[in-house]
């Protein structure tokens, strides 16, 4: 059984470093651009004890780095091969002419996972989504290949720069697909801001108003969320359509 499926049995934090990190969660979710003193001062303000070395760290198990102006749940691996970014300028006219993707945190209970999702960006239609306990590369594969299946190959493919999506499995699987690979800047935070948008409704409609329990319980209903994201949720910057009608037209 793929790592990605099987079920979740959290370890290595205590409540309170869990419950810390919910919060971090919320507040990096709110300003993408606080780092770990921001976040700590805050904290502070709400009358919680913490010291900055304790958040870092927090930060960093969660993928969160503070010298970028966003999170990050992929970090780069020196040696593989970065691409450069072909979006810039670009415009984009029709679906599949640019998919993207990316990694994000999402607290359960008593632990946590992490979602990735490939959506296409001129839609905004998600096209496949993986959960997994760990940030390793086979769950980012295993959505970027159901996606190719199931919708073929677009003209480019964006990421950021993490280890994932920089393996060599993972571009050689869009080199056999013959897509043209783009890859954000280090620090730019609006090189895919999409799929940063996208987040940012999952975790306000969705993730903050429900408390999952499992990883079972945050596949089913973060299932139901996109299929409402997809399908019934109307987007103004598509002139009040939902994603699967723009992307089927």
């Amino acid at each position: 059984m793929p790592r990605s499926t099987a079920y979740f049995k959290p370890e290595g934090e205590n409540a309170w470093n869990l419950e810390l990190m919910r919060l971090i969660d919320e507040l990096y979710t709110k300003w993408p651009f606080y780092g770990s003193r921001r976040i700590t001062e805050h904290l502070r303000t709400e009358g919680l004890l913490v010291n900055r070395k304790r958040v870092s760290r927090l930060m960093g198990v969660m993928g969160i780095e503070a010298i970028y102006q966003k999170p990050r749940t992929t970090k780069p691996t020196p040696e593989h091969k970065k691409y450069p970014y072909l979006l810039r300028g670009m415009e984009i006219r029709h679906p599949n002419q640019v998919w993207c993707t990316d990694i994000t945190y999402i607290r359960l209970r008593r632990g946590f996972v992490y979602l990735v999702a490939v959506m296409d960006w001129f839609s905004r239609f998600v096209l496949t989504w993986r959960l997994s306990n760990s940030l390793e590369t086979t769950f980012c594969l295993d959505a970027l290949q159901e996606a190719l299946d199931r919708y073929g190959a677009p003209g480019i493919f964006n990421t950021d720069q993490g280890s994932q999506f920089t393996s060599t499995d993972f571009t050689d699987c869009l080199k056999d697909a013959h897509v043209d690979i783009s890859m954000d800047g280090r620090g730019r935070v609006f090189d895919n801001i999409f799929i940063e948008r996208l987040w940012r409704s999952v975790k306000y409609e969705e993730v903050y108003l429900k408390d999952y329990q499992t990883m079972e319980d945050a596949t089913a209903n973060l299932g139901e969320y996109f299929s409402f994201y997809d399908n019934v949720r109307l987007h103004q910057a598509l002139g009040y359509l939902t994603p699967a009608a723009v992307y089927q037209n």
